[in-house]
């Protein structure tokens, strides 16, 4: 955004690398002026202290009623990013209702719950690894890692973790990739939607019908048990907040840290040589290329003062997650370095790429282990594993909120199993 002509920063719907645009933003300062698709005015928080302020600000809300121009009618139906801001679930929800709902579901993200998966991410990863090699062998020796092995994991163990059947996995990521573009047009964002919303409502009649030991099943119960604690409608948005920010995140989290370490292979030899370790290279890889890029929304409820600039109540807000990894002020002059050996420094400053305050991601734990477990495996299996084309002819995933590639073609190279 530029602060200084009062010109909002236009965000481009079909994405592309952010970071160039965001060391020209943060350049100018902390907070900018942004044109949403549809020339919906808003805001984004770049700058870290700015951004961790604003997270937990107490006059910061996530409730759409607090969203001036959707209240004022001035949004559009099918209006790309209507999902992130009227979903009912923990992400829009303040307050009381934020706790009610973090609260059913907080007990399958404890650490010791997350712990108690650890054999069965491995196992997965250990037959996904297997498949990504045949593909390797079937391909000519180069297969698409994203499709064979960084989105199978994530949305394999989500799917566990829901009691979501195999055979609606696929097409339940097809329909969230859709939900988080913001290139996508009106009628095939209401369609990717409403069809979102028909398959989940399937997956709960299923488990209402046959329950298990999953998370579906003790919603569905307390919904029918204690009516007061969940709707119907906040059953079937909490289901579609845990099956994108599910896979989504963590997917693009382990793309973009075997892109980091194929183009630092100093930094990948150090791994492997012992002195660093994988946890290091999954939280450099989310401050330095996070995941997300800009997070829909958060509002003012009163006009309210970030870094000197205001932003006027009622305003949709992004979270600027990847700029503010790269703010210079916070991370110093070589933020836009990838060093796994940064959190070790004195003074070093913990990145915000999974939020902070109330709304902290509640599956940071579980997103961590399946990436530092994918990692190590991957390389360990896959030593010499590279890119198969160079950085420049990666084509980037078409929205300005995940931030990725759509594919990553490796060469695995000879299996060491």
């Amino acid at each position: 955004m530029d602060t200084s002509s009062g010109t909002p920063h236009r965000l481009d719907p079909a994405g592309g690398c952010p970071h160039a645009d965001n060391q020209r933003l943060l350049a100018r300062g902390a907070v900018a002026t942004v044109e949403l698709p549809g020339a919906v005015e808003g805001a984004a928080v770049l700058g870290h202290e700015a951004l961790k302020e604003f997270l937990a600000h107490p006059d910061v809300a996530k409730g759409a009623r607090h969203f001036t121009a959707l209240g004022e009618g001035r949004i559009a139906a099918g209006w790309p990013l209507m999902t992130f801001a009227t979903v009912q679930g923990m992400t829009t929800a303040d307050g009381d209702d934020h706790r009610r709902l973090r609260s059913l579901v907080s007990k399958a993200f404890t650490v010791r719950r997350v712990e108690q998966l650890r054999p069965r991410i491995e196992e997965l990863t250990a037959g996904l690894l297997d498949g990504l090699h045949a593909a390797a062998e079937e391909g000519g020796g180069v297969a698409d890692l994203r499709e064979h092995f960084a989105l199978p994991l994530p949305m394999g163990v989500i799917g566990e973790l829901l009691g979501v059947d195999a055979e609606y996995l696929d097409r339940l990521h097809h329909l969230s990739n859709q939900v988080v573009a913001t290139d996508i047009g009106p009628e095939k964002a209401v369609a990717a939607n409403r069809e979102l919303v028909a398959v989940l409502s399937a997956v709960a009649a299923a488990r209402a019908e046959n329950p298990g030991d999953d998370l579906t099943s003790a919603l569905i119960a307390a919904r029918d048990e204690e009516g007061d604690r969940l709707s119907q409608q906040e059953l079937i948005g909490t289901l579609v907040l845990m099956i994108i920010a599910g896979h989504e995140t963590t997917l693009n989290l382990i793309t973009n840290a075997v892109r980091a370490l194929c183009g630092h292979r100093d930094q990948l030899a150090s791994v492997q040589r012992g002195e660093a370790s994988w946890g290091d290279v999954v939280e450099e890889t989310l401050r330095w290329d996070a995941p997300v890029s800009y997070f829909p929304f958060r509002y003012p409820v009163r006009d309210l003062t970030v870094d000197g600039t205001v932003i006027p109540r009622g305003t949709p807000v992004l979270a600027g997650y990847s700029a503010a990894g790269r703010d210079r002020a916070a991370h110093g002059a070589d933020a836009d370095r990838f060093d796994i050996t940064r959190s070790r420094r004195p003074g070093a400053v913990r990145h915000l790429s999974l939020g902070h305050g109330a709304h902290y991601c509640l599956g940071a734990p579980l997103a961590r282990m399946e990436a530092t477990i994918a990692l190590e495996r991957l390389f360990t299996r896959f030593p010499d594993l590279d890119l198969a084309v160079s950085e420049a002819e990666l084509t980037r995933h078409a929205s300005f909120v995940g931030n990725s590639v759509r594919t990553l073609p490796v060469r695995p190279g000879a299996s060491r199993v």
